[in-house]
């Protein structure tokens, strides 16, 4: 009797002769994005309109770029959303292989586009694309794939929780080499997360998770500017006008929104004091124009987002639909809290976009392809009985 047979008895889904009506894609997950990304476009026209008329002469210069990739987005969600879950897992290794690739030709030298000392993006035409973004979907592909096929073997350490390690490492590594610790750390936590809920033994991870932290040290304390934005963490007032200069701004602005804000379009802390304030500070720039209601608002509906994938992932009879589902609910999770962290100066300052509402061509799309991978699997969930079931 095959798993999925089991779990049909046990639960007490329909079996052969009932009359049974198929599911469709989980209209609560599209509703939560397109709400989230509403927001979100509303938000960077308004954080972004003084610098964009600034830089380029048109107040709406970022919001219509980000309605450009948001029509990507829609595209790149519809065609997931629409596509089985064995196709999706024959993408694995190609996704994961163009991505390899996409890391490999940033740091080329006349190649990769560098911005403020790091080579992150790559040009093609008149767009600008982020590899690393494209190695979380490919990470979450592979991930989901190999522990649906490994099962119970994933508690071996050499054949079954090491190859996954290596693999997700290399990627990790040219990813640190942009550099680009912020999703490092993301791919990082996602990896350890799903494998520890595809069953490898709590040993392992504490394990490798021991062997990190000396390569941690080296990477933030033994580099000049990581180190000093550690020291900012802990005591921002110390270097104001310098790498305590972010976290500062971003508490002015959550500290002057109040309850309910000083009005849509009316912050002043976006006025060339907060750096960047449609990127990763969007959620400060909401807090001082809606207050603590309205980000109290966007932190809920992200907060359903990530447990309606929880809740995907339990109901999928194909453990591939289940572990993928779990992944994108992580990644999503771990983008939130570091984003939130971080603007709330809970943790040091990160590069790291706030899911659906920050300003960013490649994170909005693989967002979008995220809630089209859970699109996705809800489809294949156990079909829901037209009568009474046994």
């Amino acid at each position: 009797m095959s798993w999925a047979d089991q779990q049909s008895m046990t639960l007490g889904w329909p079996g052969a002769g009932m009359a049974e009506r198929p599911r469709h894609s989980d209209r609560t997950i599209l509703l939560l994005t397109l709400l989230l990304v509403a927001i979100g476009l509303g938000m960077i026209y308004s954080a972004s309109g003084v610098l964009a008329h600034k830089r380029f002469g048109d107040a709406s210069y970022f919001f219509k770029r980000q309605l450009l990739w948001l029509a990507v987005g829609l595209v790149c969600m519809l065609v997931v959303a629409r596509t089985d879950l064995g196709t999706l897992r024959r993408w694995a290794l190609p996704v994961l292989f163009l991505g390899l690739i996409g890391l490999i030709l940033v740091l080329l030298p006349g190649v990769g586009v560098m911005v403020k000392g790091a080579r992150r993006w790559l040009r093609i035409g008149a767009l600008t694309i982020q590899p690393s973004e494209l190695v979380k979907v490919g990470v979450l592909l592979y991930l989901a794939h190999y522990l649906a096929k490994k099962g119970d073997r994933i508690t071996g350490f050499r054949r079954g929780f090491t190859p996954p390690l290596v693999v997700v490492g290399i990627l990790i590594g040219l990813i640190v080499i942009e550099p680009d610790m912020g999703t490092a750390a993301v791919i990082g936590l996602v990896t350890l997360g799903l494998l520890f809920v595809g069953g490898a033994r709590l040993g392992h991870l504490m394990l490798i998770g021991l062997a990190a932290l000396p390569v941690v040290y080296l990477l933030v304390m033994r580099v000049a500017y990581r180190r000093q934005r550690m020291l900012s963490f802990v005591d921002p007032w110390s270097d104001p006008t310098g790498s305590g200069f972010q976290a500062i701004q971003s508490f002015l602005a959550l500290g002057s929104g109040g309850p309910f804000g000083v009005g849509l379009g009316e912050g002043r802390q976006k006025l060339f004091y907060l750096p960047e304030p449609h990127k990763d500070f969007v959620l400060s720039a909401l807090g001082e124009e809606l207050g603590f209601v309205g980000t109290a608002m966007v932190v809920l509906l992200l907060g359903l987002f990530v447990a309606k994938g929880f809740a995907i992932a339990l109901e999928a009879d194909d453990p591939f639909g289940r572990y993928l589902a779990l992944g994108v609910s992580l990644l999503v999770g771990f983008h939130t809290l570091i984003n939130v962290g971080v603007i709330t100066g809970l943790l040091p300052a990160k590069g790291l976009t706030l899911p659906f509402l920050s300003y960013g061509g490649s994170s909005l799309v693989v967002n979008m392809i995220g809630a089209g991978l859970l699109l996705a699997v809800s489809r294949h969930r156990p079909p829901i009985c037209s009568g009474r079931c046994a």
